[in-house]
């Protein structure tokens, strides 16, 4: 194979450098618009100074290319997407085929190495073609001078508008005199910055191959699916016998082939013809068909419905963020502007790994076809203490086209707020009750205080709400308990089996706008951008929130109460290669570390034994979360943290209600998809990640600020109200029960004495009706059954009788026939009307 010629500098270009352009002019003059001159009657003096005129530098500057996201493995950073405007990316001089080289030589310009940016020769023949036309038919065009035709129509495709474009491309094409000689002198300029290397690299670089096809290197990948460095003979000559007529001759149209064809044999022929090729390769290449035989196309894969299939909505999501990417631009516009021209590598926080197994969890659990709902599943990852999003997946596929690609396919990306992926949220249900939590906490309260669960009713006038935005609640609340549960609860039990009566009992204490205010210091907002609602029904979790907002706000709270802003790009690697910063970590201490580690406590509990067990993968690494479910189980949720990584789950009716727990998929229940997706999803995470202890809860959070309800047995209903009331309870009469004491006297509390309770709290009293009594000893001695049922008359029991019991044989003597045994037991207390039964020995029954 022969190298491509040597670059000696050009008479031309040497000539221009002695005398300057007003020399060469005249010649360019002279043969170029000599028609003009006969038409307008100009003077060769006048088009000199024309040309003396024109600017004469031209920068060659970075073409528009490809932009990469590339996300983490355990094999290194991979690719995931290619995002551009025009397929294109830039390679160097030493990464283009020798081929490529000499038939694009060969091919547009044999006298390329000869000329100083424009070729005499060439401009004598076309001035003669012109002359005889009286127009401008042939410009004698060089490679140096195509260089700024394709720079002046790269510009005009970046303006902003539709109508600048079309004037821009139209003045860049235009079969005009000036523009020829715009052209050529901008060419010698060229000639004089550049070498010839870089000239003939920059031409490769900017050329247009059709099919949006920009530059040797995706021409190459795009029709051959090889490098620009790989590409033989008969390869490179079809590439380069595209460029003239890309609607002709183009490779991505089978009718194109045997235009194409004639014309990549005219360049190798001329290949030939300069010794760019020996006998043998030109036959070769002469003899290799243009056709489906032997093209291996790779289709342009563009855009985020063209990235990894388990990453589709991810890349959306970093797309939709360039706008941020400080590294871009000083502002959006100068952002969004960079990141069009392209050359950008953007390094993204994905963990790939990860990503593949929570979304096979995800379709394989929520399937994206159900019909009984419009079903949707999305699952969000972020790393505790940076934010890093890790993983981010959704049961329908990505498609943001046109055609749509109908009911398993949307553009929605119901993990991010409405402004990054369209999504509105959805309620959180009592996943969002960790808020009130915490709210609790930071006002003095603790865990172990006792509050009122039991099913009832409140008037909404009673919450408090500062809020200039709330408050105003009136009429009757009325609200349920999932399981049914009633009666009192400490605040730590309610946590774990999540109780809501207990939730409206401890925001009934709290202020609803300071709960907003809790919930905002961790991140949360709603995903439409609305400020979160603060109505009683809030504390149960109705805002609509997006599951990355919830999974970054239970990273906080796993974080000692640090929260960090989720972000989604590492770096930018530049188009000269330099690395750039990514998206800042933003992190602040949101909560007091007591506050959060002593939530976190209760948090715990809920994934070792209360509603989150299922998901809980039992492998050692410390956990917390938080499930939710809203009415009628129209939404389902499970947010988990541990050390090292947090997690939402979200499972429910993209619109419309239905309820989740009477649907199945996978063999499983609705209400048990969340789990059957977080449990290997976090066990995945904690394999790779890790975990570990979470601080220990403060003691002053677990008593808290509440009081303790005194031991009032025995003492009479007025004393214990006086008592109670005094201690800053509130006093309820639970009426008479049975009982062995007094008629009158206290038998119990609700809560019961010694509990931590919060002030204000409800204690409800419970007194004796007196029906209660002590069975008497009716079996000491052994007595006969009528002794010992006369002993059990005299008492007030008249209901007695009698069963057998065996007696050991060596027992039959001494307590044959005689009472060994009572039920209820001597000293039992029982209703006198209760039955007591004597157990009488016998030798058998």
């Amino acid at each position: 194979m022969s190298a491509p010629k040597s670059e000696p500098r050009g008479a031309l270009s040497a000539l221009a450098g002695m005398v300057g352009f007003s020399a060469l002019a005249g010649l360019l003059v002279t043969v170029m618009v000599t028609p003009a001159l006969a038409i307008t009657g100009m003077t060769a003096n006048n088009t000199i100074g024309i040309f003396d005129s024109l600017p004469e530098f031209i920068e060659i500057g970075q073409q528009p290319e490809r932009n990469t996201i590339v996300a983490n493995s355990n094999a290194g950073q991979q690719v995931i997407a290619t995002i551009y405007d025009q397929n294109r990316e830039e390679v160097t001089y030493e990464q283009i085929s020798p081929h490529a080289v000499n038939a694009t030589v060969a091919g547009e310009d044999r006298r390329f190495f000869e000329h100083g940016g424009v070729d005499i020769a060439s401009v004598v023949r076309a001035a003669v073609t012109n002359f005889t036309s009286s127009q401008v038919e042939s410009g004698a065009s060089t490679l140096s001078m195509q260089l700024v035709k394709n720079i002046y129509v790269q510009l005009a495709l970046e303006k902003d508008t539709p109508e600048e474009v079309k004037k821009a491309y139209e003045e860049a094409t235009a079969t005009s005199f000036d523009r020829k000689l715009k052209e050529m002198k901008l060419a010698i300029g060229l000639e004089k910055t550049y070498s010839k290397k870089e000239i003939l690299t920059a031409y490769l670089n900017i050329a247009f191959f059709g099919d949006n096809t920009y530059g040797i290197e995706s021409a190459a990948q795009r029709y051959y699916s090889v490098p620009a460095k790989d590409l033989n003979p008969a390869q490179a000559a079809s590439l380069i016998a595209i460029v003239q007529y890309p609607n002709l001759r183009g490779l991505d149209k089978e009718e194109n082939f045997a235009a194409n064809k004639d014309r990549r044999d005219t360049i190798l022929g001329n290949m030939r013809v300069e010794g760019m090729l020996t006998s043998a390769e030109y036959q070769d290449a002469l003899n290799t068909p243009v056709d489906a035989s032997t093209l291996v196309p790779s289709l342009p894969r563009n855009g985020c419905i063209a990235a990894w299939d388990y990453a589709k909505f991810f890349c959306d999501y970093v797309v939709k963020n360039v706008k941020n990417l400080t590294a871009l631009g000083a502002d959006e516009s100068e952002r969004l502007a960079n990141w069009k021209r392209g050359g950008y590598t953007i390094r993204t926080t994905l963990d790939m790994d990860l990503q593949q197994n929570a979304q096979e969890q995800t379709w394989r659990m929520a399937p994206n076809d159900a019909t009984a709902l419009q079903l949707g599943s999305a699952t969000s990852s972020v790393e505790v203490g940076t934010g890093r999003i890790l993983m981010m997946t959704e049961n329908k596929l990505f498609n943001d086209s046109l055609e749509g690609g109908g009911p398993t396919n949307t553009a929605v990306n119901f993990n991010t707020d409405r402004e990054y992926g369209g999504s509105s949220g959805f309620q959180p249900g009592s996943t969002y009750k960790v808020f009130t939590l915490i709210n609790w906490l930071e006002n003095g309260h603790g865990l172990n205080e006792v509050v009122d669960g039991s099913i009832r009713q409140v008037n909404q006038a009673a919450f408090t709400d500062t809020c200039e935005d709330g408050g105003g609640w009136a009429g009757p609340y009325k609200f349920k308990n999932d399981s049914g549960e009633s009666g009192s609860w400490t605040v730590a039990r309610a946590t774990a089996q999540s109780v809501n009566s207990a939730f409206i009992s401890m925001a009934l204490k709290l202020d609803l706008c300071s709960i907003r205010r809790t919930a905002e210091s961790l991140g949360v907002h709603r995903a439409d951008g609305t400020h979160l609602q603060t109505n009683p029904s809030s504390v149960l979790g109705t805002n609509e929130i997006a599951p990355l907002t919830m999974a970054a706000s239970y990273a906080g709270i796993a974080n000692a109460g640090v929260y960090c802003e989720p972000v989604a790009i590492d770096s930018v690697i530049s188009p000269t290669g330099d690395e750039l910063p990514g998206q800042q970590q933003e992190c602040r201490q949101a909560l007091d570390p007591e506050v959060a580690n002593t939530a976190a406590f209760a948090m715990a509990a809920v994934m070792r034994g209360g509603t989150g067990t299922a998901s809980n993968p039992n492998d050692g690494i410390p956990i917390i979360g938080k499930t939710g479910t809203t009415d009628s189980s129209n939404q389902t949720w499970i947010v988990t943290a541990t050390k090292k990584v947090a997690t939402a789950v979200w499972v429910g009716n993209i619109v419309g209600s239905y309820p989740i727990r009477n649907f199945r998929a996978a063999g499983t229940s609705g209400g048990l998809l969340r789990h059957a997706i977080m449990k290997p999803t976090m066990a995945a995470a904690n394999a790779k990640y890790g975990g570990g202890a979470f601080d220990p809860p403060a003691n002053r959070l677990l008593v808290g600020a509440g009081a303790t309800v005194p031991d009032v047995t025995g003492s009479s209903l007025e004393s214990a109200k006086a008592l109670l009331v005094n201690l800053g309870f509130r006093f309820a009469d639970g009426g008479a029960v049975d009982s062995a004491l007094e008629v009158g006297k206290v038998v119990s509390t609700s809560p019961g004495g010694g509990s931590r309770v919060s002030i204000g709290q409800t204690v409800t009293v419970y007194t004796s009706n007196g029906s209660m009594t002590s069975v008497p000893d009716a079996v000491s001695g052994n007595p006969s059954f009528s002794d010992a049922r006369k002993i059990l008359a005299d008492a007030g029991f008249e209901n007695v009788a009698e069963s057998c019991v065996v007696l050991d044989p060596a027992e039959v003597p001494d307590k044959g026939d005689k009472v060994v045994s009572s039920s209820p037991a001597p000293g039992a207390t029982a209703k006198r009307t209760d039955t007591v039964t004597l157990g009488v020995g016998k030798a058998s029954c």
